[in-house]
């Protein structure tokens, strides 16, 4: 009788009968922990998709902007060309030119003027600094020349002209920096057997 009184008593459970047990909540939480991760990934990928839209928003921008840049500093050696040329006759001789090398002169005034629109629409500025305070972000330093008429380091020639495209520097202005003027000799100290005070 005992081997039937062994058998009559259920055998105390195992592992895997408890997990059996658990089994009917586990789905509940498998599938909220599952939606969890799945409601992460979906926040991280319109993340990343917002920074790529805004990344993209940016290069074309600076596409527009910048996409002339080589373009450009080739156009400033026939900008500089005209202007050289411009330069090399001085008002004298303008004067003494007949009515025909006037009208030429004249036409290539109006071209070199009509190409620094044309740049400045595309968004090449033509730097100025003549009389500015010296940036080595923007000028190019050639030289340093005595002028009393401008302060110490401040542009006091402009040797060639620099150009921004947008914001950035396309080419510097190369120029001439003003230095202080030397400063006087102090008097000699007049030693007449005085004695400071």
């Amino acid at each position: 009788m005992s081997d039937t009184r062994a058998r009559a008593e259920p055998a105390p459970p195992n592992d895997e009968q408890n997990q059996a047990a658990e089994t009917p909540a586990d789905p509940l939480v498998a599938a909220q922990q599952e939606a969890a991760d799945m409601k992460d990934r979906l926040l991280r990928a319109l993340a990343e998709m917002e920074n790529l839209r805004k990344r993209t928003e940016r290069e074309v921008a600076d596409a527009r902007v910048y996409g002339v840049t080589t373009f450009a500093r080739d156009i400033l050696n026939v900008a500089d060309n005209m202007h050289r040329a411009l330069s090399a006759l001085d008002t004298e001789l303008r004067e003494r030119a007949d009515t025909s090398v006037k009208a030429l002169l004249d036409g290539v005034e109006i071209t070199e003027r009509e190409l620094l629109k044309v740049l400045d629409k595309h968004g090449v500025k033509k730097l100025d600094p003549l009389g500015q305070k010296f940036d080595p972000n923007r000028h190019q330093a050639m030289y340093e020349v005595p002028d009393a008429s401008v302060p110490a380091g401040h542009v006091a020639n402009v040797i060639q002209s620099g150009y921004l495209i947008g914001d950035r520097v396309l080419r510097p202005a190369l120029v001439a920096i003003a230095k202080a003027a030397p400063k006087d000799e102090p008097p000699a100290n007049d030693n007449s057997g005085f004695a400071p005070s």
